[in-house]
């Protein structure tokens, strides 16, 4: 097997609410799609929003979400100046700030929001080395 990451999907409760943060908000490109799904292309991924509860029915499972998801989207950029940077973008574009830029314990800087369904993102700059697609 290769390990690779190819899609992380999430379930949102308002399809077009979660379409709006990420392709207008936060300039995500989109692909073209149903109107019941979304994909969005990342730099060698991609992105899916789906009906929360169509999501939990397709894995069978239940949809109440509650509590901590026990894991955290990561979006690595240049500098700590870009880490402020996408922070404010998605702050106005309506997610939640959690945790503003900062140094931290490892030697770099980040900062965390939550989209407008709950799902967590940290926004980090790693002066150690890149976290990223290899044409940097």
């Amino acid at each position: 097997m290769k390990p690779r990451i190819s899609m992380i999907t999430l379930g949102v409760d308002d399809i077009e609410r979660a379409v709006a943060f990420y392709e207008n908000g936060l300039g995500f490109p989109r692909m073209e799609s149903p109107p019941t799904v979304a994909f969005f292309t990342l730099n060698g991924s991609w992105l899916g929003l789906y009906g929360r509860e169509a999501l939990a029915e397709d894995a069978q499972i239940s949809a109440d979400g509650g509590g901590f998801n026990s894991f955290a989207l990561a979006h690595n950029v240049e500098s700590e100046a870009e880490v402020d940077a996408v922070l404010a973008q998605a702050v106005e574009a309506g997610a939640t700030l959690v945790k503003a830029g900062q140094r931290v314990f490892w030697g770099g800087y980040s900062g965390y929001f939550k989209d407008p369904d709950g799902h967590l993102w940290e926004v980090a700059y790693n002066p150690h080395f890149w976290i990223g697609p290899e044409d940097k």
